[in-house]
């Protein structure tokens, strides 16, 4: 029988997972339970599926081997598929109230879900703001993001830690906007977005060398994400004379909150010495900046 090289394996590790290591595609399984082999069928639409979004968000032959042989799509990733369809149904609403879509509308900005510092009472704004969004632009790129990278990130992690991670790159970008850009109004789902990209940048950055084109995925990211702040940066003082602006700074406190969070939360197949440690620095930083802006918003006048 064709083994792997050794590795070291700590003692986390199932005996499925173990054997899943010790095989090649084909590879009889002896050793262990039979019945932990798995006998899908390799060729089916649903197993190349599993096994792309493996090689694209895991990062080790090892975790790819693990996910395509226990992946069941049972509970099925319904988190990121639900809040893009609330979105885009807002936004939807808004456009036939108004009579009109544009680049940078509709933006209903007496509704009760806009976050707006005059309101900052109303706590509910500080999460809900995500469901308003301004312009179809701003939509488009936002729900692109959300399927694009979400989903597979669901579909790897669980909807429990992704939903965790989108929630707190929201909240940190209302807290990150109370804090630094007080005079906005903030919609949009940009915290939230840039929280999930963060999180994957995050596992690109740390093991890019072992992902097959590492380098391209890691700039095209980069390049994607710059262009979007860039854009929003601009819209932010450019749009001064006009009304309003919308802040841009969620897009940053929101993949701080993605990165911190992403490394609290995301699954983590082998721990070891120095995960725990940075485990517990992201948690440090997280509950710092959250604790801080909380603090800001009720002592702020």
């Amino acid at each position: 029988m064709k083994l792997f090289p050794t590795f070291c394996m700590t003692d986390k590790r199932s005996d499925s997972f173990k054997l899943a290591v010790q095989q090649t595609d084909g590879d009889a399984c002896v050793g262990v339970n039979n019945s932990c082999c798995s006998k899908r069928n390799p060729d089916t639409c649903f197993m190349r599926m599993v096994r792309k979004i493996g090689r694209e968000f895991l990062t080790s032959e090892m975790d790819r081997r693990y996910y395509a042989d226990h992946y069941t799509c049972c509970p099925p990733p319904l988190f990121i598929i639900c809040v893009t369809l609330l979105e885009l149904g807002f936004f939807a609403y808004y456009a036939v109230m108004s009579g009109e879509v544009t680049t940078t509308g509709p933006v209903p900005i007496d509704n009760v879900f806009i976050y707006r510092p005059d309101k900052r009472i109303e706590l509910w704004r500080f999460l809900f703001y995500m469901v308003l969004h301004a312009g179809w632009i701003h939509l488009l790129f936002n729900l692109m993001v959300q399927l694009l990278v979400g989903l597979p990130l669901e579909m790897v992690h669980g909807s429990l830690r992704i939903s965790l991670i989108y929630f707190a790159g929201v909240l940190a970008g209302s807290l990150g906007t109370s804090v630094f850009d007080k005079d906005v109004y903030l919609v949009g789902a940009s915290g939230g977005v840039y929280a999930l990209l963060a999180a994957h940048l995050a596992n690109i950055l740390l093991n890019y060398s072992e992902m097959e084109l590492g380098i391209i995925r890691l700039l095209g990211i980069l390049i994607i994400a710059s262009a979007d702040v860039g854009f929003a940066v601009w819209g932010r003082y450019a749009a001064e004379e006009d009304g309003q602006p919308v802040a841009y700074v969620a897009h940053l406190t929101g993949a701080l909150a993605g990165l911190t969070i992403g490394l609290l939360v995301l699954k983590n197949f082998e721990e070891k010495l120095y995960d725990q440690i940075v485990w517990w620095v992201s948690l440090g930083v997280y509950a710092a900046c959250t604790i801080f802006a909380v603090f800001w918003n009720i002592f702020y006048i």
